[in-house]
C-alpha cells in the first residue's frame, strides 16, 4: 500500500481493533463513513469498514497478483490496481452484485486532532484547523 495516495493514507488507521473502530465511525462518522484499517486476524490484509446504521460493516481487502481485490462473503471480487482505485470504484455506486453500503464519507485521520490508543478506549477531537503538527500521527502512532 506504499504507492497510494494521500487522500487513502488519510483514512488509513493501522492497527486498530474492530471496537475502536466502531466508536470512531460511531462518534466521528455519519451514515456512510468509511476508514480503511489493518486486519485483526490476517496478516497483509485491510479492512475497509462501513457504517450503516446500526451497524458497521467490515470487508477485506487483499493483494493478488491481479491488484487490490474486495472479499465479499469470502469470494474475491474485481481487482484493482491501488487500494485508492477499488475506493473510488465503489464510492462512484458502481457496487452491482456487492452487498456494500455506500462509500460517501472518508473518516480523515487528518481532521482528527488527537490519537491516544489506550488499552480500552480511544480519545479523539475534531479540530477545526489542524496545524501541520497535528495534522498526522507520527509511524509510532499508526503501528500501536
Amino acid at each position: 500500500m506504499e504507492s497510494e495516495s494521500a487522500q487513502v493514507w488519510s483514512l488509513y488507521f493501522g492497527r486498530i481493533g474492530s471496537q475502536a473502530t466502531e466508536r470512531l465511525l460511531e462518534r466521528f462518522g455519519q451514515e456512510g463513513s468509511f476508514l480503511l484499517r489493518d486486519s485483526e486476524t490476517v496478516q497483509g490484509l485491510y479492512c475497509l469498514c462501513v457504517r450503516k446504521t446500526p451497524l458497521v460493516h467490515t470487508y477485506r481487502l487483499a493483494h493478488t497478483a491481479d491488484g487490490w481485490c474486495l472479499q465479499d462473503s469470502g469470494v474475491m471480487l474485481q481487482a484493482f490496481r491501488t487500494v485508492g482505485a477499488l475506493i473510488e470504484h465503489y464510492r462512484s455506486g458502481s457496487t452491482s452484485g456487492v452487498t456494500l453500503p455506500p462509500l460517501t464519507h472518508p473518516l480523515d485521520k487528518t481532521r482528527i486532532q488527537c490519537l491516544n490508543h489506550g488499552e480500552d478506549s480511544i480519545y479523539m477531537e475534531m479540530c477545526c484547523s489542524c496545524s501541520s503538527r497535528n495534522s498526522a500521527p507520527d509511524t509510532q502512532d499508526q503501528r500501536r
